[in-house]
């Protein structure tokens, strides 16, 4: 009975099952070590169906990416209330990063660790996310830079603020990155203590930034 009912599912549904037991294993076993076999085995199907729906492991590894990229950019937009203030803002934004890491470890674990390392057209992948993510951060601290400097003194100081707001977004998500590998390897760490480390670490430098109040080098 139970192969009956796996030839009536529909494709879509079959295919996140394969993607589910894909990310399992690459997340749990890493790109290497991960078979066709384990994963058809896992998600109920046999092998030659994982080959007809997915073709090759690398491009189910590519589909596996894509789709968890997805998720966690989903996830911090969703989260995040363009109505709040900045610090309300990149707070939600970090908290729905965090909680999405931890809930999903395998994901995580495929687009942090596994992608980067496997070759290029993979890393792409990752990179494109992390793009995404800089992006949408440069947004949410340019805002509170355009309303703590409603009229700069001179166009050299909007482009040094352009600049430092990029710089920051960078290192934010960097900073994101490495805590939420932490994180997932930490136990006892939840997705609120991990925002409020980051929030506590990044956001007196960006209150003091966006109030004028930029630290400087010495003068040599």
């Amino acid at each position: 009975m139970g192969a009956v009912k796996s030839k009536r599912m529909p494709r879509a549904v079959r295919e996140q099952q394969m993607l589910d037991a894909a990310v399992h294993i690459f997340g749990q076993r890493g790109y290497m070590a991960a078979s066709m076999d384990d994963i058809a085995e896992l998600a109920g199907v046999s092998k030659p169906l994982v080959y007809l729906y997915l073709n090759s492991k690398d491009e189910l590894f590519t589909a596996c990416i894509r789709r968890e990229a997805k998720a966690l950019t989903d996830a911090v937009r969703a989260g995040v209330r363009t109505d709040l203030p900045a610090d309300r803002q990149l707070w939600e934004g970090l908290l729905a990063f965090f909680a999405h890491t931890l809930q999903n470890p395998d994901g995580w674990a495929v687009l942090h660790l596994q992608a980067r390392t496997h070759g290029e057209p993979f890393a792409a992948e990752v990179t494109a996310m992390r793009e995404e993510l800089v992006a949408f951060v440069t947004q949410l601290i340019a805002v509170a830079a355009r309303e703590a400097h409603r009229d700069p003194s001179s166009a050299e100081r909007a482009e040094r603020t352009e600049h430092e707001v990029a710089g920051l977004a960078e290192a934010l998500v960097g900073a994101a990155e490495s805590l939420a590998a932490w994180a997932n390897t930490t136990p006892g760490v939840s997705a609120k203590q991990a925002a409020a480390t980051l929030m506590n670490f990044a956001w007196a430098g960006l209150g003091n930034l966006m109030d004028g109040r930029a630290w400087a080098p010495p003068k040599s």
